[in-house]
């Protein structure tokens, strides 16, 4: 891609720009762990939220959406639910007031909390802190792919490195030089500077987004792109078979795509979804960043706001900018794409169309952007987890009475380890495909059970939980190197059963010795769910308190906010096609969808704070 003086001025400037305000930050977060890994938690709740709307808004992740809406058309707003998604809306409706309620620092010492300090409860602690490292190093992996064929496609420069019998490619090394410009601020400032720069990052990102938007709109038209998707691409419904045939369209190689992601019986693929994510929903965030966030508010009304204001000020940028890279590949790129045969790389659909479609000035500030989306989110996976590390590793099993400078200077070691084997691992790494079906569905697979279990169950015990995690990480691993033709998400129901039966053996093991911690965790959270003999004993001691009784409230609240969230990814779609009334009806879905939330939702978190800082008093 050829930049202008101007494009490569603003890029420049940009990285410049980030890297001076991640270590002018960089002192605050030198007091203490607490201060380092959650910025002392006084950080407002909104600021946390644009922070977390950054982290999310990943370049990879948009490559991958871009490619799918492109192939599957309206229907691809279903695809992400293989995450799920919509578990931001179990976390904001009232899994983060549940998680901020700890008190605790990272989500392995939640588990202390939980199950008190037995043997059993030792082995849980260890078990989470190894998924914590693992799920990172993987994300880190994810990550590298895709920040290599971005830069390949809109920078200019050939950084291929070739000594000897050495060989390292130019995507290769753009990835390498990114990663370790972000690993450097990140490192020096803890969540201070993570939070500062991506909250400028997502100031960034979010005016690339309307930028592109305007482009795409003024310069496609409707006719445009019904000529070049095949029937049924602009319809949200769909039946077992997703219905789509591109044979005679421009791109008739897409229906080899189809074929290879597997996921021609829509329906099934659709029931599976639903099925996984709600266990992996209610199972609550894995231990990353979004947890860390979490951890990091200043009351549980601020926890459940931030994650609300996650999505808000994300998804509708966000899918505006996807929706005009996917129209602009689709009628302006046919001679590109079609010249790669049966080999189109859809995840490069974004990069080429920037380079195709962006006028000078304006690139260099939507590149700078894309290249924000990625530093932000890689930052606040290698804040994450040094903090499993250091937190709930070193500081708890090796040297407890260091001092808050050694601890500090673990994490910064520990960060340099883990995005050292990431790297590794991303060298490895075969399409960015692959490594989000991979962690979404096998490696989340095994996450599930034990942590849906830890929230609703008064029996499950440390053993159960160890013994699940530890199911599950081996049935993700053994799909991953055995069977890796399979999809994944049709392999989550066997993992997620195997995971179950480790739960449940684990659990009936021992009888359940630690009922004091048990007691002081139902207390102190107060979740609904399965805990009438805990209920009973706590109720017995304290005749005021006053169980949880919002499970109904809470679960119309999340199909309402799922509907909400879904109303903010179609809408910049329907709008950039041009399919006006299905937009409309969706803007009225939302609105509606909004003040049912905020009668509903928003008007409680105001008492949970109450009876917080009550408590705290």
């Amino acid at each position: 891609m050829s930049l202008s003086v101007l494009d490569i001025g603003i890029i420049i400037g940009y990285i410049i720009a980030i890297l001076f305000l991640g270590f002018y930050i960089a002192r605050k977060a030198s007091k203490d762990l607490q201060s380092y890994f959650l910025g002392g938690n006084k950080m407002k709740w909104y600021m946390l939220g644009l922070s977390n709307a950054s982290g999310m808004f990943d370049i990879s992740g948009t490559m991958w959406t871009v490619s799918i809406l492109f192939i599957y058309g309206l229907k691809s707003a279903f695809i992400p639910w293989l995450w799920p998604v919509w578990n931001q809306v179990f976390v904001f409706v009232y899994l983060a007031i549940w998680m901020r309620r700890s008190n605790v620092m990272t989500g392995a010492q939640w588990i202390t909390f939980r199950f008190g300090d037995g043997k059993g409860a030792r082995l849980s602690h260890i078990i989470i802190v190894i998924f914590a490292i693992v799920s990172v190093i993987g994300f880190i992996a994810y990550f590298f792919e895709g920040i290599g064929k971005f830069c390949t496609s809109i920078l200019p420069w050939d950084l291929a490195v070739n000594i000897g019998s050495f060989h390292l490619s130019s995507e290769r090394s753009y990835a390498l030089l990114l990663c370790t410009m972000t690993t450097l601020y990140t490192i020096k400032g803890g969540m201070y500077s993570v939070v500062a720069t991506e909250v400028m990052q997502f100031i960034i990102m979010t005016i690339s987004c309307f930028v592109i938007g305007y482009i795409a709109y003024t310069s496609v038209t409707a006719d445009q792109v019904h000529a070049a998707i095949p029937q049924g691409w602009s319809d949200l419904s769909f039946g077992w078979n997703l219905g789509l045939d591109w044979t005679n369209t421009p791109f008739p190689a897409v229906n080899e795509k189809i074929a290879s992601d597997g996921f021609g019986l829509f329906g099934i693929l659709l029931m599976m979804m639903l099925f996984k994510g709600i266990f992996a929903s209610i199972a609550g965030p894995v231990p990353s960043y979004d947890m860390q966030r979490v951890l990091s508010t200043r009351t549980p009304g601020d926890a459940a706001k931030m994650s609300f204001t996650t999505i808000w000020v994300m998804y509708i940028p966000r899918y505006l900018m996807v929706a005009a890279f996917a129209v602009l590949a689709l009628v302006y790129m046919q001679t590109e794409l079609g010249a790669q045969g049966g080999q189109i790389d859809f995840e490069k659909i974004a990069p080429l169309a920037i380079a195709k479609f962006v006028p000078a000035g304006f690139k260099g500030l939507l590149l700078a952007g894309l290249l924000a989306s990625f530093m932000g989110t890689f930052s606040a996976f290698v804040n994450a987890a040094p903090a499993y590390i250091v937190n709930d590793i070193y500081k708890k099993y090796v040297n407890p009475n260091g001092t808050d400078e050694k601890y500090i200077r673990m994490s910064i070691i520990s960060s340099v380890v883990l995005v050292f084997i990431g790297i590794m691992f991303g060298f490895m790494g075969a399409s960015l495909n692959k490594l989000t079906l991979w962690i979404t569905s096998a490696l989340y697979g095994g996450y599930a059970a034990a942590n849906f279990l830890k929230w609703i169950w008064w029996r499950f015990t440390g053993y159960g939980y160890f013994y699940g995690m530890l199911f599950g990480l081996i049935g993700s691993t053994i799909k991953l190197f055995l069977f890796p033709e399979i999809v994944d998400i049709y392999v989550f129901p066997l993992i997620l059963l195997f995971s179950f039966a480790g739960c449940i053996i684990g659990t009936y093991m021992s009888p359940l010795v630690n009922r004091e911690a048990v007691k002081a965790f139902y207390k102190q959270t107060n979740p609904w769910g399965f805990w009438g003999p805990i209920r009973k004993e706590v109720l017995a001691e304290d005749p005021g308190f006053k169980p949880n009784k919002d499970f109904k409230r809470d679960m119309f609240n999340i199909v309402i906010g799922i509907i909400w969230q879904m109303a903010q990814v179609v809408i910049p779609i329907y709008f950039m096609i041009r399919e006006n009334y299905q937009m409309l009806g969706w803007v009225i879905i939302f609105i509606a969808a909004t003040w049912l939330l905020k009668k509903n939702w928003w008007n409680h978190l105001g008492k949970a704070d109450e009876n917080y800082k009550q408590e705290q008093a």
